[in-house]
């Protein structure tokens, strides 16, 4: 893995990881614990969270905008917290949100877990409003998943979403309807007028909210970039 000098952030150090590696390493995660789906489906990410890290995920009360957090010890993550605001709505697009929630703690455990055992924190640049101040952790707010606005933290625990609860040989199975070969070496690609039905496909199958169906097909299979006429 490699690493470069951070000029912002909560960490001294930036580790640098590509996407294959994400993949890999969130793909080799459910597998250790026996959870990656047989077949196009849900990831049960709870249970991930459980048996991966021997810590259950708490819903409390949470400032206004903030979706969650991971606190962490030397040894390791310590504690993940959830919005009870979600677990409340007690609707299928907050139980959702919740997965997706998970999946990117999820994302901090496995990519960043070894900057706090390192020490590698920098001191005052936690945003730690009035939770749990005194305890190292990472503030999870309510921002636009897939756009890198400078906090490298986030948007490498953002791209941990899609492999863990759209695992990449899985999404392609799940895509065979949708999918053509295309080009001299007939390499599938995903056709702008299937990309709707696609996306709502993809949604119901592996029990997630559009808006994370739709970036993980924008990650996997770009739109086309032609110019038109």
């Amino acid at each position: 893995m490699k690493t470069s000098r951070a000029s912002r952030g909560p960490f001294r150090e930036r580790p640098y990881f590509t996407s294959n590696q994400i993949e890999s390493i969130c793909e080799d995660a459910l597998r250790s614990v026996d959870l990656m789906p047989d077949q196009p489906g849900p990831t049960r990410i709870e249970r991930f969270v459980e048996k991966r890290f021997k810590i259950f995920p708490d819903y409390v009360d949470l400032p206004e905008g903030v979706l969650g957090y991971t606190a962490f010890s030397l040894d390791g993550p310590a504690r993940m917290v959830v919005s009870r605001s979600l677990a409340d709505a007690n609707t299928r697009t907050s139980d959702r949100r919740i997965n997706t929630t998970l999946a990117h703690e999820s994302g901090h455990c496995l990519l960043h877990a070894h900057l706090f055992a390192l020490k590698e924190m920098s001191a005052g640049l936690f945003d730690q409003d009035t939770i749990e101040s005194n305890v190292p952790k990472i503030l999870c707010r309510d921002e636009v998943a897939g756009e890198y606005d400078g906090k490298w933290w986030e948007f490498q625990a953002n791209a941990s979403i899609g492999p863990l609860l759209l695992p990449k040989q899985l999404l392609t199975d799940a895509l065979s309807p949708f999918l053509e070969a295309q080009g001299l070496l007939g390499i599938p690609a995903l056709p702008d007028e299937r990309r709707r039905p696609a996306e709502q496909a993809v949604a119901e199958i592996f029990d997630v909210n559009p808006v994370a169906a739709r970036i993980r097909l924008q990650q996997l299979y770009p739109p086309s970039r032609q110019d038109t006429l």
